[in-house]
């Protein structure tokens, strides 16, 4: 019979090894900070393969990870718990940090800077020495267990003023820097998940530089990996590159009719 930690963790266990190209040693700082018990904040564009850090980096140190996708309506009880009726009874109900602290897991709180600033002060106790959490709500503190992990990730480009994460926060962190690949570790990643050919995969990588070449004239943001990905995916079964370009990077990155134009110029003289 499974145990209550075995029960309550088994659902973010990862089971099978999720494919990632190391870029620029982040595999050893993170296992060193999983090791010490550091927090670990994680900068870069959208798509630029954060997510899939962590949860490759969950599977190689074998510990349940907890993903929370931060918004503004985001709050304190969402990630510590809240009481519940259930029948005649109220009872206590963990949210994922307080789940992840007791079972060492691994929380990763993605697009930290989403959420409201009094939700992400909860997580100041648990990223200095002290790692507990307080449940002001039961009146207790509870001590992380050992293997337990805060990871944290945001994009300081993309960000207003307003959103960008407080000094007192962001000074409690290890910060390990992403940006997209270089073009053959982008055309290895874009290979294998989407299943295209080397050529098609090069030429989706140089689409790739040239649109973020761009991002200094009318682009908010370039075009992600995630996106490129995409577009292969479609090419792999069958739609025109021209097409595929068009609906998985032209017109998610932007809604200027003569930028999409200007992309789909490119899309033409590569492929």
């Amino acid at each position: 019979m499974q145990s209550v930690r075995e029960i309550d963790v088994a659902q973010y266990r990862i089971l099978r090894e999720p494919f990632y190209e190391e870029v620029c040693g982040e595999t050893g700082l993170f296992t060193i900070a999983a090791d010490r018990k550091l927090p670990v904040m994680l900068k870069g564009p959208t798509g630029c393969g954060k997510t899939r850090f962590v949860q490759y980096m969950a599977y190689k140190l074998g510990r349940p990870l907890i993903t929370v996708a931060c918004h503004e309506d985001l709050t304190a009880s969402d990630l510590v718990g809240r009481y519940l009726l259930k029948g005649d009874e109220t009872v206590w109900m963990d949210g994922p940090l307080t789940l992840g602290v007791k079972h060492g897991a691994i929380v990763y709180l993605d697009e930290v800077v989403e959420a409201r600033k009094d939700t992400t002060v909860i997580i100041h106790p648990l990223s200095d020495d002290r790692r507990v959490l307080p449940i002001e709500k039961k009146g207790q503190i509870v001590e992380a267990a050992d293997e337990f992990m805060l990871v944290i990730s945001y994009n300081p480009g993309y960000q207003s003023v307003l959103k960008d994460l407080k000094q007192s926060t962001k000074q409690r962190f290890i910060a390990i820097e992403f940006d997209y690949p270089s073009s053959d570790i982008e055309t290895r990643v874009i290979q294998r998940e989407a299943g295209v050919e080397l050529g098609i995969a090069a030429n989706l990588v140089k689409l790739g530089q040239k649109v973020r070449n761009l991002r200094n004239h009318g682009l908010e943001e370039g075009v992600s990996t995630r996106l490129l990905i995409y577009a292969g995916t479609l090419i792999k079964q069958g739609i025109p590159p021209e097409r595929a370009c068009d609906v998985a990077i032209a017109r998610p990155i932007t809604d200027d009719a003569d930028m999409q134009c200007a992309i789909l110029e490119l899309v033409k003289a590569i492929f």
